[in-house]
């Protein structure tokens, strides 16, 4: 395992992406514990994505974590799917870790709210009441973290939850990861909390394997930190650990 350090983010390295996941998942292990033995309940965001596999594979596994205590959410969804459809990133969660755990809660965003806006309304309604202590997410092909790709990234949005159309390369990697059949097939819009939804996480444990993920971790690292690329601002997060493996930072 290597370590390196740009501005406040902490970036491991290691062999593989199943090593990796095991670490990230150790790590954010330690700290859940931790917060745990300080406060009466956490907090936790999940990321919905493949990339997250190995880590919530590792996580469900630990189940010295007295699970319910913790309350889950998850930061992105896509609109339009059917109710159920296995391609929603609840549908996702709900298989990886949901229903594994005996969470005390479980906060789901609605894609098929009959009222989008009043959803986001609802959601960051739940996000002030329970503020996140644990955010666990990836980073995109195109440098977003959650649906906060490049054209409407904003790192001081004065919004929790938006609705969001999705970019073009945003849409394609859901094709490349395997989650849909053809481009067509990806909705054009959905639900996803904000930059500053995300940075307002105590910690964050950012998991992103995958030669795919090369350029947009080097920018995530090198670049400068800007809306261009949404995940650089993670560099300005006080408590933020990437975890990469060898592919993914191939470019460093």
């Amino acid at each position: 395992m290597n370590t390196i350090s740009s501005d406040n983010l902490i970036t491991h390295i290691y062999e593989s992406r199943t090593i990796m996941g095991k670490e990230a998942a150790d790590s954010a292990y330690k700290r859940i514990t931790k917060l745990l033995e300080q406060q009466s309940f956490v907090n936790i965001i999940f990321a919905a994505a493949p990339s997250q596999n190995e880590f919530l594979d590792c996580l469900t596994q630990k189940t010295a974590i007295d699970w319910t205590r913790v309350n889950a959410f998850h930061m992105d969804e896509y609109i339009g799917l059917p109710e159920n459809d296995p391609r929603l990133f609840s549908s996702f969660l709900k298989e990886k870790i949901f229903d594994k755990l005996p969470f005390r809660s479980v906060n789901y965003i609605n894609g098929n709210a009959t009222d989008p806006k009043a959803e986001c309304a609802r959601y960051a309604l739940l996000l002030a009441q329970y503020p996140p202590d644990v955010v666990c997410m990836g980073i995109g092909e195109n440098g977003h973290i959650a649906f906060n790709d490049p054209p409407v990234a904003d790192f001081n949005d004065p919004l929790k939850v938006k609705i969001v159309e999705l970019d073009l390369a945003c849409r394609q990697q859901q094709v490349n990861d395997g989650c849909f059949n053809a481009l067509n097939d990806v909705p054009t819009h959905a639900v996803t909390l904000t930059i500053p939804s995300l940075m307002a996480g105590k910690y964050i444990f950012c998991m992103v394997p995958g030669q795919k993920k090369a350029s947009a971790v080097y920018n995530t690292i090198k670049g400068e930190i800007i809306e261009k690329y949404p995940s650089s601002i993670l560099r300005k997060h006080p408590n933020v650990f990437l975890f990469l493996d060898k592919d993914s930072s191939s470019l460093l």
